[in-house]
């Protein structure tokens, strides 16, 4: 296959035609934790299990940070708008010839793929480490094996963009779906050590697995196998395998039985038995794209609807498109056992999820069906909720919701009707769900404005919903213990606040009452989460310790433990009755950190013995790589259970410091600070720096001003991060804090350049007064979000960066009318806004070195190719010193080798060029934009009519003060 080349556009303006340049120096989501698997990079996640994962999932912004280090195995990683979507490649070599080039200026133009020097290439190319799964009884560990990058070759692979998702239509799948290609088994002896590995065998020569699970018992895997067939994927089949030898077969016997994991995939309804969502046998080929259109393209809203939605890409656009969705996502449901026989169950349908019942009796199914819409995303589509019993009966529908175009923009709305409709864990088939009382309008005022409900799955005729509990704030998901235990949340983004109710769900004579009532910004007071234990029936409830000479009910709190000092992750015993705390258990504050990750002495049913209790924790440090133990009570006895080598132990004497400072406004600030190894800024000398941040949106300065995150974590550096540079010789301020605060009924973003100017200006001063960064080789960067914020600060604060780096960012908001990131007025109720946080709109003051970079196939909302197509332009047509790189097949997130490695070499190029060796004084530029201010607000002054009404408008000092650069004495 012949790959497209890398776009370069650019316009350079007054280049020093003599200047050389010295060369110097994603994955698959593994799960079921619970069972749970454990990944040793710095990407942690949790997911549960079919019976409580969707309660989990509902109160992930509480739980996620008590499982860092979790990601799911029965999900699997797509791009998502988020990070790396892909955990690499077999070989870390390419068929496309890229090579390394020591002459930036003979290779800048030519359009070909390049590397980036050896010094971070070889940190890129690092073998991954394995990803740990733990079986449902504690006894036995896998791991699955990863591959490094990814060839160019499997994104360019065709995909077909329908319904706000990408599908492989040759493998019926989602597109651009990693994988592991192996699987070992070990035992996990009594002594903490690990017995020898048991290989998976059996699979076909150059297998690609996803999907891992384990049986309830334990005693089998199932996952899905695909392999390449003359460099095209071939269809994903089911296979099976014991988990005593390690031998694999296919679950099904015919070969013209293939899954469909557009959707879901397959489930455990119990030990022997699986439902597998299939491909129709009676399918036929793609429906075939017209020649000659049937007629117009008709959108219309005649009914005078209010319609607003966000940049929602990859929609579907025309009858065909609807037709093609359908073929792919269909599914013919069936169930089929180890002994081979096999059941279809139900007709076909577009299922999204099936989720069997405790009690193994019942299944929720969920499907979407027409009318389907050209305006928001299949999520949206008319979803139908059934209960059937296992053998495919139907029993009843549970509701059927209309298309929801309609959802209000403001944050807290939601879809009309029933929502998060789940069965308890602690029951054997018992449903609850929530229903919105405001209409899913955030902006209705009404109490209660959610109640959950809760009905048997076959209630007796006549047997009404019975409410559960009544909620003012919108519900956040529920934890469930038994009859006299679970915990409610609910929360309300405009105020930050969030509250979890302690409720007897058995006993409706038990009035509820509020547990915590706080911010959701105020880390400093965080309680924890409540830690699960598996039940006989797999599902997860919360966890009750008992003590031998006390009868009162305690549960586990999971904590970070955030400090002005940094996290301090801790483990509570915590008295449901009277509130009182005891601390058993806290992270070494000195050298290392550690959190607890899962309980591990749930074997037997009933209330947890604190004697007996063992946990999973992880430890690492600044320079030591995560490590995982079990540690047992009483002693408290840690015994280390891997021992994966250091990632990159060429930056392992890395330097590390989490670092305070103020901004002009008294905000607390935060970073964390990275130098090279063996750097010493007395006797070195300050060098290059690079900053790389991304905003984030808060209610009140001291929350905005707490400390978050820890000194001592381990330095994870991804194939695109900024740590790269530190083997380049940089020193890196990483992540600082640059909160745009809006308290009362202030919105934030209507002092966003205010705000980022004095934030940047902080970081700024505090990395030159240290000694660590040349004043006139500070360069900024950032990706997203953080890319729009690069391009602000290089229009409204040049004189505090030489250059930037811009990855897949927004830069003109008028685009995105319905709202971006965490604004939810629109474009006609907050004009002003929009335009003066637009970089576009200030092109024209951007004179530093720009550096765009943008994937082709960016399918994130709001983040369209265009946006950097367009910026460019502008840019250019204002003799701006600019590039752009747009990279084909990639997306939000890049994935390929060939894609990664010339980010950096882009990257590294332009550091090298105008940072590195940039000869421009900061006083002069500073004295410049002094003059260029004055003259702006002059003119402004002048000008300033017709947003008002054609009256003059007034600066006030303070506004003045926005615009005002750092004194000179602050920038030495």
């Amino acid at each position: 296959m012949r790959l497209q080349k890398v776009y370069h556009r650019f316009a350079l303006v007054s280049l020093p035609s003599h200047v050389s340049l010295p060369l110097h120096r994603h994955l698959p989501k593994p799960i079921s934790l619970f069972p749970f698997t454990l990944s040793p990079k710095s990407s942690r996640s949790l997911s549960i299990p079919r019976h409580s994962r969707t309660t989990v999932k509902s109160i992930k912004a509480m739980a996620a940070s008590r499982f860092r280090n979790l990601v799911t195995i029965n999900a699997v990683a797509t791009e998502d708008g988020g990070g790396d979507a892909s955990n690499g490649s077999v070989s870390s070599s390419s068929s496309t010839g890229a090579t390394a080039n020591v002459d930036y200026e003979d290779s800048a133009l030519d359009g070909a793929y390049r590397l980036p020097p050896p010094e971070i290439r070889n940190i890129v190319d690092a073998p991954p480490l394995p990803a740990l799964s733990f079986s449902p009884q504690r006894d036995k560990i896998l791991f699955l094996k990863r591959r490094s990058l990814p060839p160019l070759s499997e994104l360019a692979r065709p995909e077909e963009k329908l319904a706000g998702i990408r599908i492989d239509g040759k493998c019926n799948t989602r597109s651009r779906m990693s994988f592991y290609t192996g699987i070992g088994i070990h035992q996990l002896l009594d002594d903490g050590t690990l017995g020898p590995e048991i290989e998976v065998h059996g699979l076909p020569d150059g297998a690609k697995v996803n999907f891992v699970t384990w049986s309830n018992d334990g005693r089998h895997l199932s996952f899905s196998v695909r392999v390449d067939e003359d460099n095209i994927s071939s269809m994903l089949r089911v296979w099976v395998a014991d988990v005593e030898t390690g031998r694999a077969r296919p679950l099904f016997q015919s070969p013209d039985t293939y899954l469909n994991a557009v959707f879901d995939n397959f489930v455990w309804v119990d030990n022997s038995n699986l439902l597998v969502c299939t491909i129709p046998l009676s399918r036929g080929d793609p429906p075939k794209k017209p020649l000659v259109p049937s007629g117009p393209k008709i959108q219309s809203n005649e009914q005078e609807n209010v319609i607003q939605v966000r940049t929602f890409q990859d929609l579907l656009k025309d009858e065909y498109d609807e037709d093609l969705f359908e073929y792919y996502a269909t599914t013919q449901l069936v169930l089929a056992s180890l002994d081979g026989t096999v059941k279809p169950i139900g007709p076909p349908a577009i299922y999204t999820s099936m989720d069997p019942s405790p009690d193994e009796k019942y299944l929720l199914i969920t499907s979407i069906h027409r009318p389907y819409s050209f305006t928001v995303p299949c999520g949206r589509f008319p979803k139908k909720v059934d209960v059937w019993t296992t053998d495919g009966k139907f029993v009843r529908g549970l509701c059927d919701l209309a298309l929801a175009e309609d959802i209000p923009i403001a944050f807290n709305s939601v879809r009309k009707g029933m929502r998060s409709i789940c069965w308890r864990p602690d029951k054997p088939s018992t449903l609850y769900w929530v229903e919105t009382q405001d209409g899913g309008d955030a902006k209705v005022v009404v109490s209660p404005r959610d109640i959950i409900y809760t009905q048997p799955a076959e209630p007796l005729e006549g047997e009404q919903s019975r409410i559960l509990h009544k909620l003012d704030l919108r519900y956040g998901g529920i934890s469930w213990c038994d009859g006299s235990l679970a915990l409610v949340y609910e929360s309300w983004y405009k105020t930050r606040r969030i509250r979890t109710w302690l409720i007897s769900p058995g006993s409706e004579d038990v009035n509820p009452r509020i547990l915590f009532d706080r911010s959701s910004e105020d880390v400093y007071n965080d309680p924890g989460s409540p830690m699960l234990r598996r039940t006989p029936a797999g599902t997860y409830v919360i966890a009750k310790v008992k003590k031998e000479t006390d009868e009162g009910t305690y549960i586990l709190l999971n904590g970070k433990g955030a400090t002005p000092n940094g996290n301090i992750p801790f483990l509570d015993l915590f008295d449901i009755n009277t509130g009182g705390k005891e601390r058993i258990w806290e992270s070494d504050k000195e050298k290392y950190y550690e959190t607890v990750v899962a309980l591990m002495s749930d074997k037997n049913e009933g209330d947890l013995a604190i004697k007996q209790l063992k946990i999973l924790t992880s430890k690492e440090s600044k320079t030591e790589n995560t490590q995982y133990y079990i540690q047992s009570w009483p002693d408290k006895k840690a015994c280390q259970i891997t021992n994966f080598p250091h990632p990159y132990p060429q930056l392992a004497s890395l330097q590390k410091e989490m670092i305070r400072y103020k901004r002009k406004d008294g905000v607390q600030l935060t970073a964390t600070l990275y130098l090279p190894p063996g750097y010493d800024p007395v006797t070195d000398g300050p060098i290059p720096c690079l900053v790389w941040s991304y905003p984030g949106e808060f209610k009140s300065k001291d929350a905005a001003g707490q400390v978050r995150g820890s000194p001592n974590e381990f330095a994870g550096i991804g194939p695109t991060s900024a740590l790269l540079w530190l083997a380049r010789g940089f020193s890196i301020l990483s992540g600082p804090t640059i909160p745009i605060i809006g308290e009362g009924d202030e919105e934030a973003n209507d002092r966003y350049v205010e705000q980022l100017v004095a934030s940047a200006e902080a970081a700024v001063e505090e990395v030159i007064r240290r000694g660590v960064a040349h004043p006139d080789k500070i360069a900024v960067g950032g990706h997203s979000y953080g890319a729009f914020m690069t391009a602000n600060l290089l229009a409204h604060a040049p004189h505090l960066f030489c250059c930037g780096v811009a990855r897949s960012g927004a830069y003109n908001r008028t685009l995105t009318p319905f709202g971006f990131q965490n604004e939810d007025r629109t474009l006609w109720e907050a004009t002003g806004t929009y335009v003066e946080m637009s970089p576009f709109m200030s092109a024209n003051k951007i004179k530093k070195p720009i550096l765009l970079i943008h994937g082709e196939e960016d399918n994130n909302s709001g983040t369209l190719t265009m946006q950097s197509d367009r910026f460019f332009n502008a840019l250019k047509g204002h003799g701006a010193l600019a590039r752009l790189v747009i990279l084909p097949c990639e997306s939000h997130g890049y994935a390929a080798r060939e894609s990664i490695m010339h980010v950096l070499w882009e990257t590294d190029r332009w550091l090298q060029k105008y940072c590195v060796l940039n000869t421009s004084d900061a006083n002069a530029e500073l004295d410049a934009c002094k003059e260029n201010v004055s003259k702006e607000i002059a003119d402004s002054e002048s000008k300033a009519v017709g947003a008002t009404g054609g009256g003059v408008l007034e600066l006030t000092d303070s506004e003045h003060e926005r615009f005002h650069p750092m004194k000179r004495s602050s920038l030495w």
